[in-house]
């Protein structure tokens, strides 16, 4: 009889502790710190489901989650049409799709605290290049005006993190066999057919990727609206992230603070499920047509 060998759990056993250390402890402590009235490190009481009861009942927090859900449903309403369009447009091959993909990929390695402070100077109207040239057409001020202040933060995710969606597209119809296109010229498709009926198909499993990062990423945003609007103007771009901030730093609510990440976690989880539930249905109905 054959023994099993389970010394390759071994192996395993390393990011078992530095996923406990970096993620189960953390979340543990925030746990404990959701349940209980913390004044300070040496004092605090047990207040129980308190701060979760307040939490689903306080207009600003539902009005913060309801604008970060618009600003991810907006982000991936323009952000995968365009990266896919922009993949499709680019060099195939040789030193121009070198040249392509490292343009593409600048904004990705640009921290996020520059391009907030770079954003805020070029959109001024006083000192930068856009504000002066959006004035020219339309009086444009994202420090008071919300409508400006959302589309220039909409402005700088889909800058930021379209190029993104860009090289997983890019990538997902380099791995299309050229037997596709071959077949394809054969029969005389347009470009159109070719996109609805060989590559939208073979980019399903991509594309799910892309709107799970996106979805998680641009519902997370906190760097760039903290950066160039602070949350404003009044609480235009307050999104979730930067309310549990303010919460949690501003006004060293830690109690309340931990049960909002907490929420904060857990819609997070519930959303990125439905969104693969929604997005791989098919997938799994034609595995069952096949049993």
């Amino acid at each position: 009889m054959k023994t099993r060998n389970n010394r390759a759990w071994f192996l395993v056993l390393p990011v078992i502790l530095v996923v406990a250390f970096t993620a189960l402890l953390p979340l543990m402590t925030v746990a404990n710190y959701a349940i209980q009235d913390v004044f300070n490190p040496q004092s605090r009481i047990f207040v129980g489901m308190k701060w979760f009861y307040q939490i689903t009942n306080d207009q600003l927090i539902i009005s913060a989650f309801r604008r970060s859900f618009q600003f991810s449903i907006q982000a991936l309403l323009i952000q995968i049409p365009l990266g896919i369009a922009i993949a499709r447009i680019m060099p195939k091959s040789g030193w121009k799709a070198s040249a392509a993909l490292v343009a593409v990929a600048v904004p990705l390695i640009i921290p996020w605290n520059v391009i907030g402070s770079t954003w805020l100077i070029f959109s001024r109207s006083d000192i930068g290049l856009g504000g002066f040239l959006l004035n020219k057409l339309f009086n444009f001020d994202f420090t008071s005006d919300p409508k400006d202040g959302w589309g220039l933060i909409l402005t700088v995710d889909v800058w930021h993190w379209t190029p993104l969606v860009v090289l997983l597209v890019y990538a997902g119809l380099r791995s299309i066999p050229e037997a596709y296109y071959q077949a394809a010229a054969i029969d005389g498709a347009s470009s159109f057919a070719i996109f609805k009926y060989v590559e939208l198909p073979k980019l399903r499993r991509v594309l799910l990727i892309a709107v799970l990062l996106r979805f998680m990423d641009s519902f997370m945003i906190y760097t760039e609206p903290f950066v160039i609007t602070g949350g404003g103007p009044g609480d235009a771009t307050t999104f979730a992230s930067i309310l549990l901030t303010n919460i949690a730093v501003g006004q060293f609510d830690v109690g309340r603070a931990g049960a909002y990440s907490l929420i904060f976690f857990i819609v997070i989880q519930i959303m990125s499920f439905l969104f693969y539930t929604v997005l791989t249905l098919q997938d799994r109905e034609e595995v069952t047509k096949t049993k």
